[in-house]
This record gives C-alpha cells, structure tokens and sequence, in this order.
C-alpha cells in the first residue's frame, strides 16, 4: 500500500537561542581562539554600523580575521570537533525521539514527523553537533575552505530573510542543496503542506520564517530563556504581533509547558492531515 501524499508533518528549528543557551560561536571558536564575546559581538555590531553590511556576512569575515590574527588553523574538521562543547537547553537530548513517538502513537501510524535546522550559524560546526541524527537536513551557513583547509569567505549565508527559502525547500521536497525551488508545484503534491509545519525559534530573527509559516496556515512557537524579563517580554510583543501561536520557557523535558503547547499543535495538525486524506479518498470515489 502506498504512502498517503502530504503525511509528513515537519518541525523546523533556528539553532542558537532556541536549543541552546548562546550562539555557537559562544561554546567554540570563541573560546578556542581565547576571545570574549561580549568583545567579538561588540565588535561586529560596530562593523555592521560603520560598512553597513550584512551581519551575518559581517560576522563571517570577522571570524576569519580573528582566526588568522590569532594564527589558529580551525579546519572543518577542528570546527566540527568543537561542537561537542556546545550546551543544550534541558531536555533536548530526549526531546525528539518522544516527539516522534507521540506523533506515531497519536496518528496510530499514519503520520510521520520529520525536524530540521534552518540557521545562521556554521554549517562546519553544525555538523559535529550531538543531536544531529535527529535532523533530516540541516541548513546553516558556510565558509570556503582552501587547499589548506583554511576558512577564506563564505559560501552560503543564511540570514533573517534568507532563512525562509529553506521552509520552501521543505514544503516541496526539493531538500538537496542545489535543488530549485523554483518552478511550479501545487500545493496537493508538495509533500509537506505548511499547515503540517511547525516554526520553533527564540525572537525576532526569526519574525520571518514565522511570518511566512503562519500566514501560510503553519504554526510558530517563541522560546525564552526561563525568568528573564527580557525574554518574555520580547514573546509578549511577537505574540500581540500575531507572529506566534504561543511561547513557553526553553524547556524540552518531559511535561513541560513547551512540550504541552507542542503536543497540542501536533494534535491538530494530524487531525487535519487525517481530516484531508479521508476527504480526497472520499471524493475520488464520488467522482470517478
């Protein structure tokens, strides 16, 4: 028996704020080349002032000064060894396989669920990263690398805007790197709907990837940091903003009101996605 089309429900996550506590950057290269991030970050703001460029590419270029000011050889390999320092909110370890396991048991079956990373930071520490077999693809930025294996200019950036063409890679399967998204596909044979898709993200770099999955009928959900006012107070405006369905603590264990607030948007989205493909069987057989 084949597949039903459009079963896939999906959940893409920004990466730096949202499963861990700091950006990248932060738990690796930073303390590698002994540099403060307050001081790298105060820095690049400043940069991004003076030249007016991109921050993202901004960031790029100055991390690669910084490697070769400090005469340090980070291959992709050194990058991707350094991920294992990086920190997790609690409970991410546990989070997907439970995830998977609700959508299984909830759908009796039927429904399958698939995560992805859309970020901004580096796909070269990206893929070092513990969690990483939970992903079906991860979608970062990217440096060149020479003959020496030495990081020289990027190659894929990934910033605020740039991030929502990945949703459409998603929601018409053209996954690969050098697929197009392109061409025309109607919306009854991409394989997954927006409305089977779920945004997860911590603020207002990713205002646009929510924008573009709830307007398309999708979900978007904020994390915070637990007890900051800052935080909250930066969801309470994306949520008058109608930007999020909801927002909860950075809590990904067991029962936690993340998790509560996901499973209920899961819910919905397999009775809707059960909901149209018993309408689409009952309606080729009315009319064939």
């Amino acid at each position: 028996m084949s597949e039903p089309q459009q079963s896939t429900l999906a959940i893409v996550y920004d990466f730096d704020g949202t499963l861990t506590p700091q950006p990248m950057q932060e738990y690796t290269v930073l303390p590698e080349l002994g540099i403060s991030a307050a001081k790298f970050w105060n820095l690049v703001d400043k940069e991004v002032i003076r030249t007016g460029g991109d921050p993202i590419l901004t960031y790029m270029r100055l991390l690669v000064e910084q490697i070769e000011a400090n005469k340090a050889h980070l291959s992709r390999e050194a990058l991707r060894n350094l991920a294992t320092e990086i920190k997790y909110y609690p409970g991410v370890d546990e989070w997907f396989d439970r995830i998977n396991s609700y959508v299984k048991e909830s759908s009796k079956g039927l429904i399958k669920i698939k995560h992805y990373i859309v970020s901004a930071g580096l796909s070269e520490i990206l893929e070092g990263i513990s969690i990483k077999k939970h992903f079906s693809q991860i979608y970062a930025s990217q440096y060149y690398f020479d003959h020496h294996e030495a990081a020289r200019f990027p190659t894929i950036v990934i910033n605020d805007t740039a991030k929502t063409q990945y949703l459409f890679k998603i929601n018409k399967g053209r996954e690969e790197p050098l697929e197009t998204i392109n061409e025309y596909m109607p919306e009854e044979e991409r394989p997954v709907p927006f409305q089977n898709m779920l945004y997860i993200g911590d603020g207002l770099t990713d205002v646009p990837c929510m924008t573009v999955v709830k307007n398309y009928g999708g979900f978007a959900v904020a994390v915070h940091r637990p007890r900051s006012k800052a935080a909250i107070t930066a969801c309470q405006k994306l949520t008058s903003a109608d930007r999020i369905d909801f927002y909860a603590p950075a809590d990904y264990r067991a029962n936690s009101k993340l998790e509560n607030r996901v499973k209920k948007i899961i819910d919905l989205m397999i009775a809707r996605s059960l909901f149209e493909q018993e309408r689409k069987s009952f309606l080729k057989k009315i009319w064939k």
